[in-house]
């Protein structure tokens, strides 16, 4: 048993309590893999499980209603939806890169090592 990952696991803070199940799971998962423990750090992982849960709702909304609606005068147009999950995914991203994640997550593991030849 590696003492190591448990002391991790026990110090590892728990999602907010606002977030979807998905965001939740993000957070979870990407807190954990990469050891985010500081407030910055939780604060942009934050927003970025928050645009994740965004973009899941407003999918949500383009399959129930379609890509495109008809507005009030007859005329088809996008789903505002649309741009809501294109701009909640832009936001997600931009989160996740000011993380500044290496490609390698922490490892307790066997696996392929981080950089070394």
């Amino acid at each position: 048993m590696n003492l190591k990952h448990l002391r991790l696991a026990a110090d590892q803070p728990e999602p907010p309590a606002h977030l979807g199940p998905d965001g939740a799971l993000l957070w979870r998962d990407v807190a954990r893999e990469y050891g985010i423990t500081d407030p910055a750090g939780l604060a942009l992982l934050g927003t970025a499980a928050e645009c994740l849960d965004r973009v899941r709702a407003a999918q949500v909304a383009i399959r129930q209603h379609g890509e495109c609606v008809t507005d009030r005068y007859g005329q088809v147009k996008i789903n505002p939806a649309c741009g809501l999950e294109k701009d909640a995914r832009a936001g997600m991203l931009a989160a996740l890169k000011a993380l500044h994640l290496d490609l390698e997550p922490l490892r307790d593991r066997p696996g392929r090592p981080s950089g070394g030849r």
